[in-house]
């Protein structure tokens, strides 16, 4: 299970918050979350894959250029994981720094916890 978590926080970073394609980020949401799934985010609580598609869309419009990169190697625990990040314009210092937390259901996310350090800019 620690290695399917890890999986999920990394591929979640890059293939659904860090995907300018609408069709790849879809697919990817599906693959990689419940149907159910819960999404704790700054501006409110998402639940299941069209709230969270629509929120990573507008996201990702918000600041196309970014590119999201681990800080630390995913850490998994039980059903659990979390990921340290930095999303920024690709080869400059981030402009905000973050943890993602998850709980896994069935190999999927079930909740997904996204704490911010910083603001955007």
């Amino acid at each position: 299970m620690n290695a399917r978590i890890n999986e999920l926080l990394l591929r979640n970073l890059q293939e659904v918050f860090g995907e300018g394609d609408a069709r790849r980020r879809r697919e990817a949401i599906e693959a990689l979350y419940t149907e159910d799934c819960q999404i704790y985010v700054p501006p409110g609580v998402l639940v299941g894959h069209d709230a969270l598609d629509q929120f990573a869309g507008d996201l990702r419009a918000t600041h196309p250029h970014f590119v999201y990169t681990p800080h630390s190697k995913p850490q998994a625990l039980h059903n659990g994981g979390r990921l340290a990040w930095g999303s920024g314009p690709r080869g400059e210092s981030p402009d905000y720094t973050g943890w993602d937390v998850i709980i896994a259901r069935d190999g999927k996310i079930a909740a997904l916890y996204v704490f911010l350090d910083t603001s955007p800019t």
